[in-house]
């Protein structure tokens, strides 16, 4: 980061387009930038003196973000919450971006069902945990569905008592998805992003097979597009 921290939500999805992916906040292992470190800096703990101006302003933005679809958040990168841009979301999205892309896909029940739901209508994280009728099931269900970027924020509800709720929706819905994806392009964006990475580091950021991502990455090479030792690969300076 140069300069001034990111300060408003057009800023923000600015910082998500440039980089490709961003978590919410760090994780204990540097895998990837973070909006919060965008926002507050690199020496800065969240939440080190409770919800401050600071994490109130990003912990919005993980709904506000994805609603006006400037980047799409849910739990992604090692099951962290996360955004991806619209680019990389497009290269990365595995169906034809339509209502039922779920049912193409290997998912629990639980999972199918609430697919099933949101294509009928954006719903709440409350109404969608009474339709399964257990916390535990919908949470893994959601999950799931994230892991496989078939469902994002759009907003949230407001409830007559306590936090406001989570709304969400299928992908497909929110953003331009579907026809489009590039594995190529997305291993490109994640060796622009971290400068330095293993195939093993990129497979387990996009949950590809270990040998699908060297083949990638050796791709990359092959097109002169990055450079490697045999071990780590880096984008070739240009």
């Amino acid at each position: 980061m140069r300069g001034r921290g990111v300060g408003t939500i057009q800023r923000a999805g600015k910082f998500v387009d440039d980089v490709g992916f961003a978590l919410l906040f760090p994780a204990p292992r540097p895998i990837g930038p973070s909006l919060w470190e965008a926002v507050a800096g690199e020496d800065r703990e969240p939440f080190g003196a409770g919800m401050g101006e600071d994490e109130q302003k990003v912990w919005a933005w993980k709904d506000e973000l994805p609603r006006r679809g400037l980047a799409w958040y849910g739990a992604y990168l090692g099951g962290r919450g996360t955004f991806l841009s619209p680019t990389l979301l497009a290269a990365l999205y595995p169906g034809a971006g339509e209502l039922d892309d779920h049912e193409q896909l290997e998912l629990s029940p639980a999972a199918h069902e609430i697919a099933a739901a949101l294509a009928i209508e954006p719903l709440s994280s409350a109404a969608l945990r009474s339709l399964l009728g257990d916390r535990n099931k919908y949470q893994r269900a959601i999950t799931e569905l994230q892991r496989n970027l078939l469902v994002t924020s759009a907003g949230v509800q407001e409830l007559s008592n306590g936090w406001p709720a989570a709304l969400l929706t299928l992908t497909c819905e929110q953003f331009d998805v579907g026809g489009r994806g590039d594995h190529g392009e997305a291993a490109m964006q994640y060796l622009d992003t971290m400068l330095d990475a293993s195939p093993a580091e990129l497979a387990r950021a996009f949950r590809w097979p270990a040998a699908k991502a060297r083949e990638r990455l050796d791709q990359l090479v092959d097109t002169g597009r990055a450079t490697s030792d045999g071990t780590r690969y880096r984008p070739r300076l240009r």
